[in-house]
């Protein structure tokens, strides 16, 4: 069992994020919790852990403090961030420290909790067989060159779909943690076999060969496997034919690592790919060279639709665009998303009457507001940001947002003080000062007026309205 500890300043969250998850059954048990850094440390002082999932901001010793300083001293310890923050640099920091994964609370919900916590401890499983070489002649080791893997493409598939095909009734079907594994002892001719895995399998099961198995211990190929070959068919799934990975190219994969990833999203933030047709093959090109994880893409989608709802797109289309990212289970789904996102945007252009270069320096406009919001700063230094006047940026700008600047940035600004309210334990001066309003009073006033709500009633509320 993985012994792990869950440190959120957040008592509610903190609890709350213990209870949703059947630990157990995935192979973990929660030894402690600690409210901050300090009793966190204090308790790995006197207990045996393996995981930590730590919260990113806690008053004192900070959620990367705290990871920075458990690499030092307990350097065996694996962390896992949790975090309400989609912005990649939050992550990007995080996983540069050494933790091993992230979650997005926000995110987080019965429905993919197992799949989410599955991840991490394939992940942990995956590091610990780097850490240590198991003794062969104690592992049962595979007596074929070859096998089938199968991947379930919904959690309610059952194994019985498999005994459908002859390969599989002429072999013995292994069951993995997660996957189904036929070695192919007994082969059947390839035309053959692809046409009964898309009679009885497609669209439910991703199939793949995987050769160069024969004289490795079953164990270690189904570490590798749980590991590696989700992110191999993510970016094959599209291929025609059946798909055949060798076991070497398994054991050392051609990708990066994940914050170099992140940098390929985070640099398309400014929506070039989106409206350029160049810019949109040299974007797709990167995402295939680096390979970010599905994980990493959902959060750039769900990024998206949070920055631009409102302003690109209506609340029904974001809806429906969320929906799809949760459909997206292939590189090639993605694409689809992706370009569904980009022929939106375009419409939307010409439903406004604006020309690319505009709807450029608009865009590059409220990324700036986002970013600047809490800071004191204006139109003026927003329209000079953008090189654009600011009489004609305030006009582009109100078409655009559908509302004045002005308005725009109270609302952004009271978007991060709602933010601040939920994830940290600042008194409401400062949360108002933060958010970059001066006076605490008329912040109050303006956050009942449009929230509905008190800072304070708000923040005991945990957000509900």
């Amino acid at each position: 069992m993985i012994r792990a500890v869950v440190v959120d300043d957040e008592r509610l969250v903190r609890k709350g994020f213990i209870s949703l998850i059947d630990w157990a059954s995935l192979g973990i048990i929660i030894v402690g919790e600690a409210g901050d850094g300090k009793a966190a440390l204090e308790l790995l002082e006197q207990r045996e852990v393996d995981l930590l999932f730590v919260d990113i901001t806690m008053p004192g010793m900070s959620g990367f403090d705290l990871i920075r300083h458990v690499r030092q001293c307990f350097p065996s310890i694996f962390s896992v961030v949790l975090t309400c923050h989609h912005e990649f640099d939050y992550v990007q920091e995080a996983l540069r420290l050494g933790a091993v994964d992230y979650i997005v609370k926000t995110l987080l919900e019965v429905e993919n909790a197992d799949i989410v916590i599955r991840r991490i401890v394939d992940r942990i499983n995956w590091e610990d067989s780097r850490r240590s070489v198991p003794m062969v002649g104690q592992e049962k080791m595979m007596n074929a060159d070859s096998a089938l893997i199968f991947t379930p493409l919904f959690l309610n598939n059952q194994e019985r779909d498999l005994y459908q095909l002859t390969v599989v009734r002429r072999n013995q079907l292994l069951v993995l943690d997660d996957m189904w594994m036929s070695p192919l002892v007994h082969s059947i001719p390839k035309e053959e076999l692809q046409n009964e895995i898309k009679n009885h399998l497609e669209g439910r099961w991703q199939t793949v060969v995987v050769t160069g198995l024969a004289n490795h211990a079953l164990e270690t190929v189904n570490r590798t496997l749980q590991y590696n070959l989700p992110q191999m068919l993510f970016y094959a799934a599209d291929n025609e034919g059946l798909i055949t990975f060798t076991y070497h190219d398994m054991i050392h994969p051609n990708a990066k690592p994940m914050e170099l990833t992140m940098n390929v999203l985070a640099e398309a933030d400014d929506l070039r790919w989106a409206l350029d047709s160049t810019e949109w093959e040299l974007f797709v090109h990167k995402v295939w060279k680096h390979r970010p994880t599905a994980a990493v893409l959902s959060t750039f989608g769900h990024m998206l639709c949070q920055t631009w709802e409102g302003l690109l797109f209506s609340s029904d289309e974001i809806v429906q665009l969320k929906a799809a990212i949760e459909r997206n289970i292939t590189w090639s789904h993605w694409k689809t998303w992706l370009r569904r996102f980009s022929d939106q945007m375009q419409r939307r252009m010409v439903e406004l009457s604006l020309t690319k270069e505009v709807m450029f320096c608009l865009i590059k406009a409220i990324l700036y507001m986002n970013r600047h919001a809490g800071e004191k700063i204006n139109q003026a230094d927003v329209a000079a940001h953008i090189n654009m006047s600011r009489s004609y940026f305030s006009q582009c700008f109100t078409r655009f947002a559908g509302e004045t600047f002005g308005e725009k940035l109270r609302q952004m600004r009271l978007n991060l003080a709602k933010s601040l309210l939920l994830e940290t334990t600042y008194p409401v001066y400062e949360v108002a000062s933060l958010a970059g309003f001066e006076d605490d009073r008329y912040f109050s006033k303006l956050f009942r007026e449009r929230v509905g709500k008190l800072p304070n009633e708000f923040r005991c509320d945990g957000g509900k309205l």
